[in-house]
């Protein structure tokens, strides 16, 4: 068994973790980035990114490479149990991120994630000092009650050391360093499940991306997101303990929903590419610990995904720009201890607190079907309407407005 020291161990090479690494990396760390799988592999995902994704990728670079590997579109479609849609037009609109600053245009990107992934991995395989894939982390190593860095079998069965006195767990909803640290938390009341199929051929593709809340899954949504090439990613998800409670089984849900008006006549042509895939999604609707001595966690792993949209990658992306931030600051003090990481959980809560919370309100309104008959069937008519929740979308006016009773009471008398 071989042991090399380095600043840094990133474990996961997804958008979390080889952004962490590359921001590592231009901030003169020596950074190791490690991966389970092989690049480029798929990862079951909506496929949809965020203007926060959008900003801290063009902060990078890296955004119009990323950009013509997909679709990018200015609107979104959101359809009532009912079946009526409202189209809510994003072209023109700047997205005001509020945890950067930046002011990307508003429109909505759709990339593959076999591609996103790959390409970010690759970039950040090139800053990295140490880059393995197919390395199975096997468990933490410790001293004095303190993460020191991993042990893990690489491709060729050999088990190896990486040493740092820093490691970013950006592996995942399942994450190892979460569950060997004690704290992985699949709460189902804080954790989304969801299908994704990708079909082609699916007719009318070329509007936005399509929010459709279908009663077979409330409080959650059925989508049709195109991403390029004449290809949609198309599923289904809600909160695991409303599938439980149920007795909810989603690849059927997909089926009834994919074969009845309003989408059958959309999908009677369409050819499915894949057998339904499932996955989980641990949403920001609960604050979960994401840090302690020598090590944080990233993105998925932390439970950062909004918990109404379903969306994790731009808050993913976030949460390892602040990581490599903290972790600067506390290799420069020499100091790796819980109390110094933990300012990176502040850092993370008292940007994104306010706006999962809230997110968190909306979901709940979301799950009343007249409250979702009442906002869509308006904005469906109304261009006032319209341009009211395009802003929120843009965050150009405060997302709080829809958990407001003043705005429902508007929409009644309007």
């Amino acid at each position: 068994m071989t042991a090399r020291e380095h600043d840094v161990v990133v474990v996961g090479g997804g958008p979390a973790g080889s952004v962490a690494a590359l921001y590592a990396a231009r901030a003169g760390l020596d950074v190791a980035l490690v991966d389970r799988a092989e690049f480029p592999r798929d990862k079951v995902c909506g496929d949809a990114l965020s203007g926060r994704a959008v900003s801290i990728l063009q902060e990078l670079g890296l955004w119009q490479e990323l950009a013509a590997e997909g679709a990018v579109f200015h609107e979104v479609v959101f359809g009532a149990p009912s079946g009526v849609s409202a189209r809510i037009g994003l072209r023109g609109r700047e997205y005001l991120d509020l945890a950067t600053g930046a002011v990307p245009p508003a429109d909505v990107a759709c990339v593959r994630r076999k591609r996103l992934d790959h390409l970010l991995f690759e970039h950040a395989r090139a800053g990295s000092q140490v880059s393995r894939t197919g390395f199975e982390i096997q468990r933490l190593l410790w001293d004095a009650g303190s993460v020191r860095g991993v042990v893990g079998v690489d491709a060729s069965g050999r088990e190896r050391e990486l040493r740092a006195p820093i490691v970013l767990g950006a592996d995942g909803a399942y994450s190892r360093v979460a569950r060997e640290t004690g704290l992985h938390d699949p709460d189902p009341d804080h954790v989304i499940v969801a299908l994704r199929r990708y079909y082609e051929g699916v007719e009318d593709l070329d509007t936005g991306i399509e929010l459709h809340f279908v009663d077979d899954v409330a409080p959650g949504y059925f989508w049709i997101f195109p991403v390029g090439g004449g290809l949609a990613n198309v599923g289904i998800g809600s909160l695991r303990a409303v599938v439980k409670r149920r007795g909810l089984r989603l690849p059927e849900a997909m089926e009834r929903v994919v074969a009845r008006p309003p989408f059958a006549a959309r999908f009677a042509g369409a050819r499915a590419l894949e057998p339904a895939r499932g996955w989980s999604l641990p949403v920001g609707s609960k604050r979960r610990p994401c840090s302690g001595a020598g090590f944080m966690l990233l993105g998925d792993a932390a439970g950062l995904i909004d918990p109404f949209t379903g969306e994790g990658i731009g808050n993913a992306l976030f949460s390892a720009k602040l990581a490599v931030e903290v972790a600067v600051e506390a290799l420069a003090a020499g100091d790796t201890g819980a109390s110094r990481l933990a300012s990176y959980e502040r850092r993370v809560w008292q940007v994104l607190g306010d706006e999962l919370a809230t997110s968190e309100r909306i979901r709940h309104l979301a799950a009343h079907r007249t409250v979702l008959k009442l906002v869509i069937h308006k904005a469906a008519r109304s261009a006032a309407v319209q341009d009211l929740i395009g802003g929120m979308i843009a965050n150009s006016l405060p997302r709080e407005t829809l958990t407001s009773p003043l705005f429902y009471l508007k929409l009644l008398l309007s």
